[in-house]
């Protein structure tokens, strides 16, 4: 369920999220001297260092900046010095384009800005109208990565999954396609494109929701498709698109096709210049439980894996599996970093990755090779990798296929898509680690539902009373660090811990520096050598974009994105103690004096009394809410605040609870109706469950602060305890 109202509702009650776009387009002519035509392939790959002119910086996207103006002698003088808001409040994942003084960025609803990097001053705008009843199809919130700037080009791709070019110097549409049949399947894109001898490289998501999934190549120039590759087999009766289709059939059982079968290609793409080849990492399978989709197991290919594919003809030229049969959603999709290293003895080029499923992996770019896989972090899924097949060992119950299983890293990885850098000067990755952990279980009775989330196990974890229980588990048993990580000798060199989880992309310079933001609003620099902390700023809301550096008239900046929410910012069920501000691209200096407005106040209304008491109807209510609700409105009905939290609602949306949630009365403004998956009793049960919650946290608010103090003291306790115990 997905309550997303316009700015003007949002100020009349105080509370709700601004979606609606204000659709003046406007194209003024850049005031700069951006000669973005000369952007190409190997300018691209030449990196100069005061530009960032791809998603990773260059194709090798190792996010490491040869600038070295601010540098750990001077870094405690950095400040803001501008800010630009965007027109929303949600998540921002986005890697800003940097050509010769012009940001090219997205935001949410993919709505794409380009902003003088000198001072933040808008120079155009582009809004593509994407239909807001979408949201519902993305998994993970109203995000984008960014876009790809090419020959005079800005490239983005939509949530309602089409590939758009504009003209870099006014923003006007050149052309516009459809990268995906959505009336077949709900597909998205979330990923930026990566573009390369006169291509645009995109994927697309929708897994959980049951897709299948590709990648494709299409004319910088005209938008026409020129070729397409699947990740998954498609029903065998139609026959196989290629010789690396029909081979992946035979690793598969049952009949997967039917609900696509997953491995969505949602953000890795990459382009290796030096050989030649295009490397794209898998997602995980739809469902996610294997034993659903492939009944007698199998490897599933190419779930999981990593790809390498002819950039002119999308032609398979060799894989490997990092998870085979994956039943976890641990993807390979996170960040493809390009590297030289020796390796026994021997130079190699190769791969370095980070996925989900909480190893290091080294693999030989040239062939595909198995080099090595070390863990990361805590993982009890597998003990090791083989070093003679390149296969995981499993343990006996990591695939719950005898009852329950908790499982770290949890189905939000180790790593996720935040994304990764390296030092040459220091030899280490930079890792946005996640250390969390998750309960799989089978659903009973399994049915698939076209266009709701269909993975096949259930979100909802043990139930907590308190909701300031539910808060401090949360935050224990699901925290964060920046892990450097040494792959010369496969382990950590340092790791500094996070307060929360689900922190901010990372920036390496040659200034000895490591920049990354936090979920709890701090924007940090650290000696890449050391992790000592040397600088901090508050940016008023959680990051989870990776910055950027670059140089403009002699001077050095940087840059990041701002704005909470993404995956577990929806889920996770955190609240946040203010109003939630409007997203922004915070740019800092040597010597900046800006400084933020305050947070805007957080405005709650009581609720209605409950519906009932009957465990029954809750216990039903609260099944359905996780099934349907939670993946936006959050774990135990606890927003993050950009999307409503519903136990704050004002009272016309309680009384017209069916009217939204069944009907849709509200779907233009995101909030469409599930009707086709609810009826009114079930409509009842989930207002009682959601009621129920509101009562509790209404009567926690409510208790005397002594209380409350103790409470907090011992939930911490408890919180610690059980972290140990799992």
């Amino acid at each position: 369920m997905k309550f997303f109202l316009t700015r003007a509702a949002q100020m009349a009650a105080g509370l709700f999220l601004s979606v609606l776009s204000v659709s003046a387009l406007a194209s003024p002519v850049l005031t700069t001297e951006a000669d973005v035509a000369q952007i190409n392939t190997q300018a691209i790959a030449e990196n100069a260092p005061g530009n960032w002119l791809s998603y990773g910086k260059d194709y090798r996207e190792q996010r490491y900046s040869e600038l070295k103006h601010i540098n750990k002698d001077n870094v405690a003088d950095l400040g803001l010095a501008w800010s630009f808001d965007t027109d929303f409040n949600r998540g921002l994942e986005a890697t800003p384009i940097v050509v010769d003084g012009v940001l090219y960025l997205t935001g949410n609803w993919n709505v794409v800005y380009a902003l003088d990097a000198r001072s933040g001053k808008l120079l155009w705008k582009y809004d593509p109208q994407i239909p807001r009843e979408w949201a519902k199809m993305a998994c993970c919130d109203v995000v984008n990565r960014g876009v790809a700037v090419y020959e005079g080009k800005v490239i983005t791709g939509t949530l309602n999954a089409r590939l758009i070019a504009l003209d870099a110097k006014t923003g006007d549409k050149l052309w516009d396609v459809s990268t995906a049949d959505t009336k077949t399947y709900p597909y998205t894109i979330t990923g930026a494109p990566r573009v390369a001898k006169g291509l645009v490289f995109i994927g697309n998501g929708g897994a959980e929701y049951g897709v299948r999934g590709y990648v494709s190549a299409f004319d910088v120039n005209t938008g026409e498709l020129r070729w397409r590759f699947y990740t998954v087999p498609g029903n065998p009766a139609d026959g196989f698109e290629n010789e690396a289709m029909a081979k992946a059939a035979e690793t598969w059982t049952g009949e997967w096709w039917k609900q696509g079968g997953g491995g969505t290609v949602w953000d890795s793409i990459v382009y290796d210049d030096e050989l030649d080849q295009l490397y794209i990492g898998v997602g995980n399978g739809s469902p996610w439980n294997q034993k659903i989709r492939s009944p007698d197991g199998g490897d599933n290919l190419y779930l999981s894996s990593i790809v390498a594919l002819n950039p002119e003809t999308g032609e398979y030229l060799w894989h490997y599996q990092e998870t085979p049969g994956e039943t976890w959603d641990f993807t390979a999709t996170q960040q493809i970093m390009l590297a030289e290293m020796e390796f026994e003895g021997e130079p190699r080029k190769v791969i370095w990755h980070a996925p989900k499923n909480g190893f290091f992996f080294i693999i030989d770019r040239e062939t595909g090779e198995f080099l090595s896989a070390e863990p990361i972090t805590t993982v009890n899924w597998a003990t090791h990798y083989d070093k003679e097949t390149g296969r995981p060992v499993e343990i006996e119950a990591a695939r719950y296929l005898d009852g329950p299983h908790v499982v770290r890293p949890s189905s939000m990885g180790a790593h996720n898509w935040q994304a990764m850098s390296y030092s040459p000067e220091t030899g280490y990755v930079y890792i946005p680690l996640i250390k969390a952990l998750f309960e799989y279980k089978d659903v009973e009775d399994y049915m698939h539902h076209w266009g709701h989330y269909n993975i096949g196990v259930y979100l909802s974890q043990p139930s907590v009373g308190d909701p300031m229980l539910a808060q401090h588990l949360t935050k224990t048993l699901t925290t964060g660090a920046l892990l450097a990580w040494d792959p010369k000798t496969q382990t950590a060199a340092w790791e500094v811990p996070h307060k929360l989880t689900w922190n901010g992309g990372t920036l390496a310079t040659a200034g000895g520096l490591v920049f990354q933001g936090t979920a709890d609003g701090k924007m940090q620099a650290y000696d890449a050598q050391s992790g000592n902390k040397l600088w901090q700023s508050d940016t008023r809301v959680g990051v989870m974009a990776p910055p950027v550096t670059y140089e403009v008239d002699g001077e050095q900046f940087v840059t990041v994105l701002v704005g909470w929410g993404g995956a577990f910012g929806l889920i996770a069920g955190m609240e946040q103690s203010t109003g939630v501000p409007p997203s922004r691209v915070l740019t800092y200096r040597l010597g900046g004096t800006g400084e933020l407005p305050a947070n805007p106040e957080k405005i709650r209304f009581d609720p209605p009394p409950r519906l009932t008491e009957d465990e029954a109807v809750l216990s039903k209510g609260r099944d359905l809410y996780y099934a349907f609700c939670a993946a936006c409105h959050g774990t135990e009905v606890i927003s993050n605040g950009a999307v409503p939290d519903l136990r704050h609602l004002p009272p016309v949306f309680h009384e017209q609870f069916n009217a939204i949630v069944l009907d849709g009365i509200m779907s233009k403004a995101g909030m469409v109706g599930f009707r086709d998956v609810l009826d009114e009793e079930s409509a009842y049960a989930v207002h009682a469950y959601i009621l129920e919650r509101a009562n509790l946290d209404l009567e926690s608010r409510s208790q005397a602060e002594w209380w409350k103090n103790f409470k907090n003291w011992f939930y911490t306790q408890i919180a610690k305890l059980m972290n140990l115990l799992l």
